[in-house]
């Protein structure tokens, strides 16, 4: 059997999980993390304990590679780099969006099988930003992964012609500004590492490995920092 450690921490959320083939073994999961790097490796304590297996059982690692949170990706793609380097067993990167509309679809097949729906997942970035992309029931992407500004006029040519699900953290604030009766938002649907086995178990067979040593988060924008007001002024 393959066994892959999932870690997603590409958001507010930390989560754990073990996969045997496809199969679900175990999850360690919390919606609103203050510390990824406290919580992440007792999860993957908890989360090996529970499957049953060992770090030496593991046939690779998989981490959620963004866009999202620069913190977080920088402390899931770093554990997951050291512990496949230390293991000597593959990385397998794991878009973060393909993963949310994949989770979706999977959670409710019901709105799945509606052929006029669309999926967009989105994942909250400053002010009225989110960085999103839109996939059909196929999940085939049929509009790229961007950073976005939400207006009103946002996503109109879509909603016009299909029902358009919104779903992350992102959809709770296009949902005051997004008004129209094809518009539908599930805003406490978040990224979990449940949904990251099937794709990296895809990926394994296919050897969709990445370079340990180049390897890098897709941070989508460009980290920036802010000073303190008081920092400026010298008050």
């Amino acid at each position: 059997m393959t066994y892959i450690l999932n870690l997603e921490t590409s958001t507010t959320v930390c989560s754990v999980s073990v996969t045997g083939d496809e199969k679900i073994l175990s999850l360690r999961e919390i919606a609103d993390a203050k510390s990824h790097a406290s919580l992440l490796i007792p999860f993957i304590t908890e989360a090996l304990d529970e499957a049953g297996i060992k770090t030496h059982d593991l046939s690779a690692i998989a981490v959620s590679k963004g866009p999202g949170s620069y913190t977080g990706l920088r402390i899931g793609v770093s554990t997951a780099k050291g512990l496949a380097y230390a293991l000597n067993v593959p990385l397998i990167s794991v878009d973060t969006l393909y993963s949310m509309a994949s989770g979706f679809l999977s959670r409710f097949p019901e709105i799945a099988r509606d052929p006029e729906a669309l999926f967009c997942p989105m994942i909250d970035a400053r002010r009225m930003e989110v960085y999103t992309s839109v996939y059909n029931a196929d999940l085939q992407e049929l509009r790229p992964i961007k950073a976005e500004i939400i207006n009103q006029d946002s996503f109109g040519d879509l909603l016009k012609e299909q029902r358009v699900h919104f779903f992350g953290d992102g959809a709770l604030k296009c949902k005051e500004t997004i008004h129209s009766a094809s518009a539908f938002f599930h805003s406490e649907f978040h990224p979990s590492a449940s949904f990251m086995g099937k794709i990296a178990f895809t990926h394994f067979k296919n050897s969709q490995f990445e370079n340990l040593a180049y390897f890098e988060p897709f941070y989508l924008k460009d980290f920036v920092t802010t000073v303190p007001v008081n920092k400026l002024t010298g008050f």
